[in-house]
């Protein structure tokens, strides 16, 4: 009986008034909605004629469907060798920052060596270096070595690691238990067992964050293959696009058909795998680690 008087005593009821809860639902429905609205009339521009567009009266939603308007834009210029190279340059770019910051975070997080927290911090420096500053550098490097107008620019430097990737996978190393990587030393294991066999499946979430924002970042990179890609036939999905808006200007509905096509693959990214990179953002437990 005292343990029951003890659990009312210790039950709070949710004091949040049913009016506030509601006031929270429409403000979040209306934040979504402004955001939601300009895909919204993407996809609505695609599916409309160009006689509807330029009537001069917008709408929400086209008159008549014009599906094929997908298929047009698809066939009016070489999207497929577009869509391939992009693909090549974001798989290797994947891969490139997965293995090499997870190797790198490992060594950061759990080999002792001299003078590891002057290199990590010097690698954490490099975070406050704007990327246009070594742009010029760069390419005066790379057109030396005759590596311009071809995809080594865009895919040696993913296997160079990335600060703030080696800091995330850093802080989630640090979290697996001390008790674990010693039975495993014990054992004979060596690190590069240890980080093959328990360091990458108990980072997973953090590796999925890397893996999603490589992903976006190289099949959206627009900078890059401008500069370092000068034929066609090397072309990525973005330049083309470009290439495409330049030759059909005034077709609106096809440069926003174009415009979804593109953006596709990165929405069903985020879509299937959010959860994923919700709890790779997530740090702060892992930083009491830390202290």
């Amino acid at each position: 009986m005292a343990q029951l008087t003890a659990r009312k005593r210790n039950h709070k009821p949710n004091q949040t008034p049913l009016a506030l809860r509601l006031i929270n639902l429409v403000l979040l429905l209306a934040g979504s909605l402004m955001l939601l609205s300009p895909l919204w009339w993407m996809i609505s521009t695609s599916l409309k004629s160009m006689v509807e567009i330029m009537a001069g009266e917008p709408s929400f939603f086209p008159k008549e469907w014009h599906f094929e308007n997908y298929i047009n834009t698809w066939n009016a210029a070489p999207f497929d060798r577009y869509t391939a190279n992009t693909l090549l340059l974001t798989v290797l770019s994947v891969i490139g920052n997965v293995l090499v910051n997870s190797f790198v975070a490992y060594g950061f997080a759990r080999i002792r060596f001299r003078g590891k927290g002057f290199l990590f911090g010097l690698v954490l420096s490099t975070m406050m270096i704007p990327g246009f500053v070594t742009l010029i550098p760069q390419y005066i490097l790379f057109a030396r070595i005759g590596w311009v107008n071809t995809y080594l620019p865009l895919v040696v430097p993913q296997f160079f690691g990335n600060a703030f990737n080696i800091f995330l996978l850093r802080q989630f190393y640090r979290g697996i238990p001390e008790e674990l990587l010693e039975a495993a030393k014990m054992e004979g294991a060596s690190h590069f067992y240890i980080w093959r066999k328990i360091g990458i499946p108990m980072v997973r979430p953090a590796l999925a964050t890397v893996a999603i924002g490589a992903f976006n970042g190289a099949w959206n990179d627009f900078l890059g293959p401008l500069l370092y890609v000068n034929s066609e036939e090397f072309y990525t999905i973005q330049i083309g696009l470009q290439s495409f808006k330049e030759q059909s200007s005034s077709q609106w509905n096809y440069l926003m058909a174009g415009s979804l096509l593109s953006m596709l693959p990165v929405l069903l990214l985020f879509f299937f795998f959010q959860k994923y990179f919700i709890q790779g953002a997530n740090i702060t437990g892992t930083s009491q680690m830390d202290k």
